[in-house]
């Protein structure tokens, strides 16, 4: 059974996408920025080895937009919060191995990914953590259905959202991937561009 790559992606639209980004290099450039950086990171992790799927954002917009590939399934996102619209995702990928990442990470490889889905072989959840206590990815061993309690409680958008997270699935063998990136400010930009020089 083929695992499931749910890349995370926004209409990219001036003031609805990467604000605090905006906030340094302009709301335009930000949604821009974001446009561009979800078309190669799509490119690049769309690979046979696992189904790669979008689910988009707002929900109507995303499912008829033309900036995304139209071979990719679209799965609308729906309302809640980070966690429940990640538990929806998670749900609807089926039986299999689901990884769900964020889509504004500059760093991401097809290896990160094979990496994620050989962890979720030997442990029930992985997680792929960020510099600023947040996380890039979270996958479980088995899609379908959400442990009870998974992403309840969490503290979205702070340092807490990783440990958080892990918090809610008490007695699962639990894996942490490579540390990533993702750009929220001016300053994760120009730190992701140093690493590529």
């Amino acid at each position: 059974m083929k695992p499931t790559l749910v890349i995370m992606v926004k209409e990219p639209r001036p003031g609805r996408v990467k604000t605090r980004l905006g906030g340094d290099i302009g709301l335009t450039a930000a949604a821009w920025w974001f446009r561009h950086q979800c078309a190669a990171l799509i490119r690049r992790l769309d690979d046979p080895r696992w189904h790669t799927v979008l689910a988009v954002a707002p929900d109507r917009a995303g499912i008829q937009s033309r900036v995304w590939p139209a071979h990719l399934p679209r799965w609308p996102q729906g309302g809640g919060d980070l966690g429940d619209r990640m538990a929806r995702m998670m749900r609807r990928a089926g039986p299999g191995p689901v990884m769900v990442i964020g889509a504004d990470i500059p760093g991401i490889t097809p290896a990160h990914i094979a990496a994620g889905f050989a962890a979720l072989g030997r442990h029930d959840a992985a997680f792929g953590p960020a510099p600023d206590g947040g996380y890039w990815s979270v996958g479980l061993a088995r899609g379908g259905h959400i442990p009870a309690g998974m992403f309840q409680g969490v503290r979205w958008s702070s340092e807490h959202a990783l440990a958080d997270s892990i918090a809610t699935l008490p007695a699962r063998r639990i894996a942490l991937l490579a540390t990533l990136r993702d750009v929220d400010r001016a300053a994760d930009l120009a730190a992701c561009d140093s690493r590529r020089a």
